[in-house]
């Protein structure tokens, strides 16, 4: 357990728990947060909190980029790389509802030209598939195409090339380029581009103040964060290449703090006209079990299960589960966490590839679980003690 969460913890124990431990917690984190930027001299970062409804806190930190006096605040636009796939899975959800497609229809009803090496695995990929990290191809299969800046259209034929490592929907690989295929399926189903479905139907009704997608949406941003890369012991800045941008599913959002925000108040289920709770229960169903999540630094030491659902992994840290997804794109770290349960979610954006960023989450995490759990625990032996219990009991 985190320090800061046993002083807290020793402090209840000594006398009764008559509010929440998140105020208490959040001064905590804030100065842990601050202190971990200096440490590591992180350029820029920006962090929210969100419970049940409300972004209850959220702060910039440091510069938008090294050498410039221009703050962060919680306003300013990151990339938030992968963390754009929770984004995909919502918009997928909220078309596929309005029956423009099914999600157990072959991929190449709508991509013909898709093909493995064996074509008897084509009709077995789903669209379902795609979302849920289960094709069963590879892990990050062609992502180095992506990174020496190849079109879609030249990418996807080198898939002629392999076959899965299982059948889809049987075991996990992690894919970008595989996952991104959703685009096309959705532009096809409702003749719209894939920025302005998700303005229609997330950004602007979520009211998500600046975000965006794509490079030239990121550039015309005057409030952004810019890429920082560690070098000879000092962050410096890079340009922002299209790269990923053209796997808008995958890696194409930009957004802030408060954007991300107002996005978790929306997973916890208070804009059901948006994201009702019986399809953010589909998003959130466990598709396939991502053992290799249990050896991650840093998570490693609190998760006792993972699985990938759509568009989001979801971990167990003993008898807490937590809906999550992280990003890292060339200068970009991002986190984005919730917990239906308790009510509680985390953003976090860094402008640098620090690895600072697991840190963070889990000693936010480990230490509000249990506090929370201290929090129950005296509550039910509250509830033992007294002969005539209330309500709360």
């Amino acid at each position: 357990m985190a320090k800061w969460a046993l002083t807290l913890l020793l402090a209840l124990l000594s006398s009764a728990v008559t509010a929440e431990p998140i105020a208490e917690l959040m001064d905590d984190f804030d100065h842990y947060f601050q202190q971990q930027m200096n440490q590591h001299n992180i350029p820029g970062a920006a962090y929210a909190i969100v419970q049940g409804n409300r972004i209850v806190s959220a702060k910039g930190f440091g510069v938008r980029e090294a050498g410039s006096e221009l703050p962060v605040d919680a306003f300013t636009v990151f990339r938030i790389a992968s963390v754009s796939k929770t984004f995909a899975a919502g918009l997928a959800s909220i078309v596929a509802s309005k029956g423009h497609f099914n999600w157990d229809e072959p991929v190449v009803r709508y991509i013909p030209n898709f093909s493995f090496k064996t074509a008897d695995f084509n009709e077995q990929l789903k669209i379902e598939h795609l979302l849920a990290q289960s094709t069963g191809v590879m892990p990050n299969a062609y992502d180095n195409l992506i990174e020496a800046n190849l079109l879609p259209d030249r990418i996807l034929p080198q898939f002629q090339k392999i076959d899965p490592l299982c059948a889809p929907g049987l075991c996990y690989g992690y894919q970008n380029v595989l996952f991104s295929l959703i685009e096309p399926i959705m532009q096809q189903t409702t003749s719209q581009d894939y920025a302005s479905l998700l303005q229609e139907h997330i950004f602007t009704p979520l009211q998500l103040p600046t975000a965006s997608v794509g490079l030239d949406a990121y550039l015309s941003t005057e409030n952004r964060a810019i890429p920082h890369v560690r070098a000879r012991g000092n962050w410096h800045p890079r340009q922002v290449n299209e790269s990923y941008y053209r796997f808008a599913p995958a890696a194409g959002v930009n957004a802030s703090a408060v954007d991300l925000g107002y996005w978790l108040i929306a997973q916890l289920g208070y804009n059901p006209k948006v994201l009702p709770d019986s399809m953010l229960q589909q998003i959130t169903s466990k598709r396939v079990r991502t053992s290799r999540d249990l050896r991650r630094r840093e998570w490693r030491n609190y998760l006792t299960d993972a699985h990938y659902a759509l568009g989001w992994r979801v971990y167990q840290l003993g008898q807490e589960q937590l809906v999550y997804h992280g990003g890292w794109v060339q200068g970009f770290r991002a986190e984005i966490a919730y917990s239906k349960e308790r009510e509680l979610g985390l953003v976090i954006l860094l402008n640098a590839e620090s690895n600072i960023v697991n840190e963070l989450s889990t000693y936010f995490w480990s230490g509000m679980f249990a506090a929370f759990q201290l929090q129950d625990a005296t509550q039910l032996a509250s509830c033992s003690a007294t002969a005539t219990p209330d309500l709360a009991c």
